[in-house]
């Protein structure tokens, strides 16, 4: 590995420990994440794509599943 990579390794592992993902998010977070408007997570939640807790917000996890699901 060159020094530089070495480096960006070593400041995105850093900021990842930092910087922890929380494990739910606003629909207006997800929305930003998923790179789609609030009102379309908004029917993504109605069609039970995107589920809500118990406070209104939507699990990383759903958010992770979405994102993968698009890369395919």
């Amino acid at each position: 590995m060159t020094e530089n990579l070495q480096i960006a390794v070593a400041a995105v592992r850093l900021y990842a420990e930092s910087h922890p993902r929380p494990p739910h998010v606003t629909q207006a977070q997800a929305a930003e994440m998923l790179g789609l408007s609030r009102p379309t997570v908004r029917k993504l939640v109605l069609a039970g794509t995107l589920h809500l807790n118990a406070c209104g917000l939507i699990p990383i996890s759903d958010v992770d599943r979405a994102l993968s699901s698009r890369s395919k």
